[in-house]
């Protein structure tokens, strides 16, 4: 999916111009124009509220976008959508909710070092799922931000989750004591994809 949209600076990701509420209208109905421009105007009126409002806020209105499997979207297997290719369809899975509050918070202005993609084991259901972390406080244990919950709990808190992976643009973490992460990897193949998949959207 293609979005004709100009060259933005600093962390203004996602951002939509007249053009592209055109291009999705025209491509993807008005209700998905009206869906997008809806965030773009709730997410600036977070700007100036504080930033532990702006995480509770940013995950509670994105959990209301509608889950749905890859399979079904996308027709592929773990596909990562874009929050533009997000919100253009209105639809997503574990990973894409990740994604869009992953770009949404740095926006709003969180220091994406303490953002982190993160796998963990579903301990009573069984199974994997995606969320974001957030590292607001060293030697403590991360926020966690979650499509199938609208509170925000710290890891430690969510009994039902066992964190394998932390994933962001400065490798792959695994956390150890003290709530400490160490680098296992490089780089995640897929989170490179995505980031240049954005880039060709800007």
């Amino acid at each position: 999916m293609v979005f004709f949209t100009t060259v933005l600076l600093g962390n203004s990701y996602p951002y939509f111009t007249n053009k592209d509420f055109i291009y999705i209208q025209k491509n993807s109905g008005t209700i998905a124009k009206n869906r997008v421009q809806d965030y773009q105007k709730t997410i600036t009126s977070y700007e100036t509220i504080s930033k532990d409002m702006q995480l509770s806020k940013v995950n509670l209105y994105l959990n209301q976008l509608l889950p749905q499997h890859d399979t079904v979207i996308q027709n592929k297997e773990d596909y990562w959508a874009s929050p533009k290719e997000f919100l253009a369809t209105g639809f997503g899975d574990c990973e894409d909710y990740v994604i869009i509050k992953y770009f949404t918070l740095i926006k709003l202005g969180f220091n994406k070092e303490r953002l982190f993609f993160t796998t963990a084991k579903e301990k009573y259901i069984g199974g994997y799922h995606m969320v974001l972390s957030y590292f607001k406080d060293d030697a403590k244990p991360p926020l966690i931000l979650d499509n199938l919950s609208f509170r925000i709990l710290s890891l430690e808190k969510r009994k039902d989750l066992e964190a394998d992976l932390f994933i962001n643009t400065n490798g792959i973490f695994k956390i150890g004591t003290n709530h400490k992460l160490t680098k296992v990897k490089k780089s995640s193949p897929k989170f490179e994809k995505l980031i240049k998949k954005i880039q060709k959207e800007n």
